[in-house]
């Protein structure tokens, strides 16, 4: 596969975000070229068209399934392995979000539970343990919010980040209607 400019600019973009991602600059080229090309790819085609080893597109590819970011397809009559998306974009968002859940906010809300279990002993700790309740309590909430996501499809999801800061003008509104209420 050839690249023009543009699409070696994003390619390379994603190598560099891979890693803000939670995986490394290669992995990060492998996933963006694959979403951008408009046929399944081999992995010689990638390799070829990154000019990465063959061993590193293996272990890409390994990688990006498990991730659940890229499905095998196979074309009658070839024995070669193709490589597309798994989903549309807000499907391979959502795949995004949920393994840095598991990988990130799971194992930090696991220690934050058994820390909260302790009673504080000093006035430090009662300190410490507060701020690890309200750390607790924002990712219990963030997960929850984030775990109905899957459920809303992509044209709902759309339309909620379109409110965007909008929803909080709402509530703006809503807090000053019913307290000027309650006057």
């Amino acid at each position: 596969m050839n690249m023009n400019s543009k699409i070696e600019s994003f390619v390379l973009h994603c190598g560099e975000m891979g890693s803000r991602w939670g995986f490394n600059r290669t992995i990060g080229q492998m996933c963006g070229l694959i979403v951008i090309s408009d046929q399944p790819l081999t992995a010689n085609q990638i390799s070829e068209t990154l000019n990465i080893s063959r061993g590193n597109v293996s272990m890409g590819i390994k990688e990006l399934q498990a991730w659940r970011l890229i499905q095998v397809q196979h074309k009658p009559g070839d024995r070669k392995e193709y490589y597309a998306p798994a989903g549309d974009i807000w499907q391979m968002a959502i795949r995004v979000f949920e393994e840095r859940r598991k990988r990130e906010v799971d194992p930090t809300l696991s220690l934050l539970r058994d820390n909260l279990l302790d009673e504080p002993a000093n006035a430090q700790e009662v300190y410490a343990h507060n701020k690890m309740r309200e750390i607790h309590d924002l990712l219990d909430a963030v997960t929850l919010w984030t775990s109905e996501l899957p459920k809303m499809g992509p044209e709902k999801l759309n339309k909620l980040m379109q409110l965007g800061s909008g929803v909080g003008k709402v509530l703006d509104m809503k807090e000053k209607f019913l307290g000027s209420a309650k006057r």
